[in-house]
């Protein structure tokens, strides 16, 4: 979550041209004329206004950028202007290290002591576009130790509520964003200097307000706060082993009537449980009927953003074995398969990822959810969800799970006749080895428990050339050619599908496999040899 801080330009009279205004800028910017220095100032502003990106390019041949830092001073009535001016130059991405190169952090910095609330507006702007995506930028805010400076003014600003206060709040917010996005050293030193308890009471103050300003305030906070908790030192220092007062807090966001506040402690809580030890203490203390409550209040027409990042937290709290069968008798399938009929892929995506780490190695669940037409048959529609990757990876690889883990005639007979035989075949081409592997394991499994039923789909879907393929492809991992030779024996007890092994001349590929440095895939390779040749 970054933030490009911007205002509103107030456009003067235009100069002559840009060209003649830089060369003005120059000779003013020399003799410090403050009437004709603002005069070019205004003439930049404008000219940004109208063409950002030409007129920043034109800034930067210049040279201009080097007598920036001098203007940043407080005693000059120009430095809030020189200020916006860095600001509206850093919104393009090609300018970031220039205002680095040219030394305008140090100076912009020493602003954030004025006690004019323009020119911190604006060098909270210039500081927070500058570090928005840029490494050097945040390397010499944090070198010129801005980060304090800027939680100091937080801290006073919290009890301020004039709308220029509640302006700048935000801005500083959203340079601190910016600053700590991609850095888990400085996402700690913002922990660490207090700036969590500076956002909890700007969310504590904001959260009843339906003011503008104040729902923006609310939001940047919470989102801050958010961002925090990626960094994984500065997550376990606010965890405390459970106990921390932050946890305690963001908790009790989750049951708020505030989406924002909803939204932020789901998210939260799926920071919190990016280890086994948090994930098993929180499902422990009762976090899951939380997050069900929550997803309860957002079935029909609900919130999306909220419904993803309470389904991100279910996720992550199932990864642990020993939360699975705890979730799983809190009834957590059963509030997840509420969101089947969702249109929205990003739901959908953390749906399915929730229900594949919930019934790994739970053969019951695996059976009864492989066993409902309906979720079998919602898997098969977004296998061919060709516009959402992610949701065509996620239903293949939960199909193959229902199989693998419930190793039940049922379940395959239930995805057969839902056509998913097609997309298992298919899963196994992926460019995954992980999926291509989950995929030979649940055919095989079929192969085993219900080839008469399957073989027609497994015929139609080609799965014989498919594996005649990886067997061939040197590139193929030893796993793959593995599990491959192993369901090329368990499909020799269909007639049409040994037929087809005989008609491709597998035994040459096969023969070479038994001279493979991998001992597993030697040893296969022999067993299957032998089956061709008795069985030819």
């Amino acid at each position: 979550m970054q933030y490009l801080l911007c205002t509103v330009l107030m456009c003067m009279s235009p100069a002559d041209n840009l060209s003649d205004t830089l060369k003005k800028l120059k000779i003013t910017a020399v003799d410090r004329t403050e009437d004709s220095l603002e005069g070019c100032l205004d003439c930049l502003l404008q000219a940004l206004a109208q063409n950002n990106t030409e007129t920043s390019e034109k800034i930067q041949g210049s040279g201009i950028l080097q007598l920036f830092a001098s203007l940043l001073t407080p005693q000059s009535s120009c430095t809030a202007k020189v200020a916006n001016i860095i600001a509206e130059v850093a919104k393009n991405e090609f300018m970031r290290i220039p205002c680095v190169d040219a030394g305008l952090i140090s100076p912009l910095v020493q602003l954030l002591h004025s006690k004019d609330q323009e020119v911190l507006l604006q060098t909270g702007r210039a500081l927070g576009n500058i570090c928005y995506d840029s490494h050097e930028g945040r390397s010499a805010v944090d070198q010129a130790g801005g980060a304090q400076i800027v939680i100091d003014h937080l801290r006073s600003l919290c009890s301020i509520t004039d709308p220029a206060s509640e302006k700048l709040l935000t801005v500083f917010c959203g340079m601190l964003m910016n600053y700590s996005n991609e850095n888990d050293a400085i996402k700690l030193q913002l922990v660490e200097a207090g700036l969590v308890e500076c956002l909890l009471e700007i969310v504590q103050q904001k959260v009843d307000s339906d003011k503008e300003d104040d729902i923006a305030e609310l939001k940047t906070g919470s989102d801050l706060m958010v961002l925090l908790l990626l960094g994984d030192e500065s997550m376990q220092k606010l965890f405390e082993g459970g106990k921390g007062s932050v946890f305690q807090r963001v908790l009790s966001w989750i049951p708020s009537n505030n989406h924002q506040l909803q939204l932020a402690g789901a998210l939260a809580i799926a920071n919190f449980a990016r280890n086994d030890g948090n994930c098993i203490h929180m499902v422990d203390n009762g976090i899951v009927e939380k997050l069900m409550d929550l997803l309860d209040r957002h079935v029909e027409d609900g919130n999306v953003t909220v419904q993803h990042a309470a389904l991100s937290a279910l996720r992550n709290l199932a990864i642990p074995v020993i939360n699975k069968a705890k979730m799983l008798s809190a009834g957590v399938t059963e509030a997840v398969l509420k969101f089947l009929k969702s249109e929205m892929p990003p739901v959908q995506f953390k749906l399915l990822g929730t229900l594949r780490m919930l019934i790994d190695a739970q053969a019951e669940a695996a059976e009864q959810l492989g066993k409902n037409v309906k979720l079998v048959e919602r898997l098969v529609e977004w296998c061919e969800a060709k516009d959402h990757a992610g949701v065509m990876g996620e239903s293949n690889r939960l199909l193959s799970a229902l199989i693998r883990h419930s190793k039940s005639k049922d379940v395959i007979k239930t995805i057969v006749q839902s056509g998913g035989i097609k997309h298992l075949v298919t899963m196994a081409t992926s460019e995954h080895v992980i999926m291509q592997n989950e995929a030979l394991v649940a055919l095989a499994l079929i192969a085993a428990l219900e080839l008469g039923t399957a073989e027609k789909d497994l015929e139609s879907a080609k799965l014989v050339q498919i594996l005649h393929r990886l067997l061939a492809d040197e590139r193929s991992a030893p796993e793959i050619k593995y599990n491959s030779m192993v369901l090329i024996c368990a499909v020799m007890g269909s007639e049409s599908l040994h037929k087809e092994v005989q008609d491709l001349a597998f035994l040459d590929v096969v023969s070479k496999l038994r001279r493979h440095e991998n001992k597993s895939v030697a040893q296969q390779a022999s067993l299957t040899e032998q089956r061709l040749t008795v069985e030819s």
